[in-house]
């Protein structure tokens, strides 16, 4: 086994394995971590072919029948459809062995249950038809805490090559989904175009964004037509889910203008600032159906976004979240019975107290469709630091049965993120939700932790590097302090902090040999 170490470089020894369906066209690739000791451990892989393909592979071109119109593929059944039909497909097969390998090597998942959960509204599988690059992943209670990370540029930071970058990093560290804000540039179309062909993963935007945009930035222009057309063309283009925040209804607005910060999404304030300024109700949810009928078309799912979810502890859980969330409920249940899937956004600024809570009526009134939540954050006293106070309440709610958490970076309320913040809040989320999968007991989920503590008891120093989220950062922080010659092996039997004339480790080998116990 060899590792580059030069110039202080880490490379773990992983290697892409692929695992097959009952098809060929089903193979599902895994990193497979191989350890000095002789043993591997499994761990999903979302960066596709390689770190850097800008065009994919159409992994899922075969899955779902389809008809062209007008040169753009449109779906006869959406996968919800086919799942209330019985019907197993190579989706459902694909994320069962995905679910199944993510932690062990047996099929603890079936597509028999993927199919079950799908059916009954409680999971998801986002698939447009027209991104046939992406390999398919479900969002459900039942499976592994899946992680968001936002890209985007702006017109007045980011760029179209550092968006592509944004998102092979937040592949080559874990991202489950992506979401693609990007407003306010020249040839939006042709980056988002880009980010689909190079996206392994599925893709979400909030259309209000570039609707706004394509009003030149004046909400007096923003009609149902413009907004409408502009769903149309991302859902052609490959777009996997919308954001959606037809959940904000004009009696709600009160509530919001009682809060200490009102309404703090961007989705949610374009909606009331139409609503306000041509007095009439939220333009979505008067053409719900006809939002439904185009995600039906290419199989889109709706991300029923909300649009007043609180901004600080102060407003947490007030008339105005829970009366969304309600709305939101019955909304999720027209989805449903149109054939067209669902999950459900979640807050925002929560206290501890009430994480559960929010998980708990989620659940009551939107029938366990995914919950899929921005932390909670637990506190607003750490600007910089909020992918830490966010983390800790996505911990929680995701424990609770959130199926999906949306990350936040430390420049969150500061800035756009640049790529660092995207690579720290991922490994930051990332660990959030493998905590929440180690407490839901998930068939394996505590396998790499395992392997990590034995790695630990026989001082094989490279192979806790490769075991970690983020081996590079581990492999610097302790060959920073370690001698030159040390470092340079998996010899050393001490660490810096206690050093070689007292190690902990050391004592726990001669309590072993004392009673008789084999490592």
């Amino acid at each position: 086994m060899s590792h580059k170490i030069e110039n202080k470089q880490f490379t773990p020894d992983i290697q892409v394995v692929k695992i097959k369906g009952s098809s060929d066209d089903v193979a599902v690739p895994f990193n497979q971590i191989n350890l000095s000791n002789q043993e591997s451990i499994l761990v999903s892989r979302v960066e596709g072919e390689t770190s850097t393909t800008k065009i994919l592979p159409k992994t899922s071109l075969t899955y779902a029948p389809y008809v062209v119109n007008a040169g753009v593929n449109k779906v006869k059944k959406t996968i919800l459809e086919r799942a209330k039909a019985g019907e197993i497909t190579k989706h459902m097969e694909y994320v069962a062995i995905r679910e199944s390998y993510k932690y062990g090597e047996d099929m603890n998942f079936t597509a028999q249950t993927v199919m079950e959960e799908i059916a009954k509204g409680h999971a998801v599988i986002p698939c447009n038809v027209n991104h046939p690059e992406c390999e398919p992943m479900i969002i459900g209670k039942k499976f592994s805490v899946k992680v968001n990370a936002n890209i985007g540029a702006s017109s007045l930071s980011s760029n179209y090559d550092e968006e592509i970058k944004k998102l092979h990093l937040a592949l080559k560290h874990g991202a489950d989904t992506v979401m693609d804000l990007s407003t306010g540039i020249d040839n939006l179309g042709s980056l988002r175009n880009a980010i689909l062909r190079a996206s392994p993963v599925p893709i979400g935007t909030v259309p209000i964004y570039e609707a706004l945009d394509r009003a030149h930035g004046d909400v007096r222009l923003l009609t149902w037509d413009l907004f409408r057309d502009t769903v149309i063309s991302q859902a052609q283009q490959g777009v996997d889910y919308f954001t959606i925040h037809a959940g904000l209804l004009q009696d709600l607005l009160p509530h919001a203008a009682a809060r200490t910060l009102g309404i703090v999404s961007r989705g949610g304030s374009i909606m009331a600032s139409v609503m306000l300024n041509s007095d009439s109700e939220n333009l979505a949810y008067e053409h719900f159906d006809e939002l439904i009928e185009i995600c039906k078309d290419y199989d889109v799912a709706l991300s029923l976004g909300d649009g007043l979810r609180p901004g600080c502890l102060a407003d947490a859980c007030d008339k105005a979240q829970y009366g969304e969330l309600k709305n939101i409920g019955m909304l999720a249940k027209r989805c449903f019975d149109a054939g067209v899937s669902c999950f459900i956004e979640g807050p925002g600024h929560v206290p501890m107290d009430k994480v559960y809570e929010n998980q708990e009526l989620q659940e009551t009134y939107c029938n366990k469709a995914p919950f899929y939540t921005l932390g909670p954050l637990v506190t607003d006293i750490a600007p910089g630091y909020d992918h830490i106070t966010s983390a800790i309440g996505g911990a929680m709610i995701a424990s609770f049965g959130t199926a999906m958490l949306c990350y936040v970076t430390p420049s969150e309320h500061l800035a756009l993120p640049n790529e660092n913040d995207v690579k720290t809040g991922l490994i930051t989320y990332k660990l959030a939700a493998h905590a929440a999968d180690v407490a839901k007991k998930l068939p394996g989920a505590i396998a790499r932790d395992n392997a990590m503590a034995k790695a630990r008891a026989d001082f094989r120093w490279y192979d806790q590097f490769a075991l970690s989220l983020d081996p590079q950062n581990a492999f610097e922080v302790w060959s920073s302090q370690m001698p030159e010659e040390c470092a340079k092996s998996h010899e050393p039997a001490f660490c810096s902090m206690c050093g070689p004339r007292f190690c902990p480790i050391r004592l726990n080998r001669k309590l072993q040999a004392k009673f008789n116990v084999k490592a």
